[in-house]
């Protein structure tokens, strides 16, 4: 694995895109932010391909002129996936989109989406939890990131997570509707300092320790096939890579449940050293519909590395320790 793992470095070292470059110095290599290589590839974010495709919907307000959560290419998901890719803190050229994701996620309208039925909030947290997720990544929260976090600390089923699920016999939380609130709660708890955040963490990351990130409570069986497949980017979808990447983030990757996800993803490490992006949930067209995205993310293959998987998946197995660079 070694003499794959160097390969593979060394080809993301080589990248032409400076996100990957960016996000390999900071999460596998964990350059300090001082550093000279890290100074280097922030500078060249600028010229940043992914980047500039991303944000070219802006307007001369500096806005994306369309609903935020029009998929992929709305406020919500631009935000969501610049806080994933490690874009640095603080640019405020990023407020007006923002504000287009707190204007809809805070108001009367979206209101009526927040049911309770039989004593449970029937919500998509994964909605809320992004917003607090990239408010705070990026470096640009204000008070309404805590009116989002207080929101998803109050809705959390007795179970530890959140769903949609309007049936009122639903009682077990959803993969997909509780990693992004958990995500977006641990970086609301590390930057408040809030116990009763860091509580809603525990419980929250519980349902999926508990269940060894994929795997059914009753049988020990997959949950569901994707869970168990590599995507980039994920928008809301789980899978296990996505999960160790939260993880890691809320401080649980080294708890022993996560080894057969972590195994799971060794086991996916191609003969180049990479690891592969399986399946995707987007298209590279012009046409604004669902599922449209401005950006190629390297495609699917089982032989070739997916560049920007790999350098997550390298990023997680550092954390944890299964990598010695």
């Amino acid at each position: 694995m070694e003499m794959k793992t160097e390969d593979c470095l060394q080809s993301l070292t080589e990248n032409r895109e400076p996100v990957i470059r960016w996000k390999l110095s900071r999460f596998v290599f964990r350059k300090p932010p001082s550093s000279s290589d890290i100074q280097k590839v922030r500078e060249e974010l600028a010229l940043s391909p992914v980047l500039q495709r991303l944000l070219s919907d802006r307007n001369d307000d500096g806005q994306i002129p369309y609903h935020p959560y029009d998929k992929w290419f709305g406020s919500h998901w631009v935000l969501s996936i610049l806080a994933d890719l490690g874009y640095p803190e603080g640019d405020d050229t990023l407020k007006p989109l923002l504000e287009q994701s707190y204007h809809v996620w805070l108001s009367k309208d979206h209101e009526r989406y927040i049911r309770l039925i039989n004593g449970r909030i029937r919500r998509c947290a994964s909605q809320e939890g992004n917003c607090v997720y990239y408010s705070l990544a990026l470096g640009l929260a204000d008070k309404r990131t805590e009116e989002l976090a207080v929101r998803l600390i109050n809705w959390q089923w007795d179970d530890g997570g959140w769903n949609c699920d309007k049936r009122p016999e639903a009682a077990i939380s959803s993969f997909n509707e509780t990693l992004i609130p958990l995500r977006g709660l641990a970086w609301y708890a590390k930057s408040s300092g809030d116990p009763k955040a860091q509580q809603a963490v525990d419980r929250a990351a519980e349902v999926f320790l508990k269940r060894h990130l994929f795997r059914r409570l009753s049988n020990g069986q997959i949950i569901y096939k994707n869970f168990v497949m590599l995507h980039y980017p994920n928008y809301w979808h789980y899978d296990i890579l996505f999960a160790l990447k939260v993880m890691t983030e809320a401080g649980f990757i080294n708890d022993p449940r996560c080894s057969d996800a972590l195994d799971t993803l060794e086991s996916k490490q191609l003969s180049d050293g990479g690891f592969p992006a399986e399946e995707r949930y987007y298209r590279v067209d012009e046409k604004k519909l669902s599922g449209h995205s401005r950006v190629d993310w390297g495609g699917t293959s089982k032989v070739h590395m997916n560049p920007f998987v790999s350098v997550d998946a390298l990023a997680v197995l550092k954390q944890s320790g299964r990598l010695a660079i």
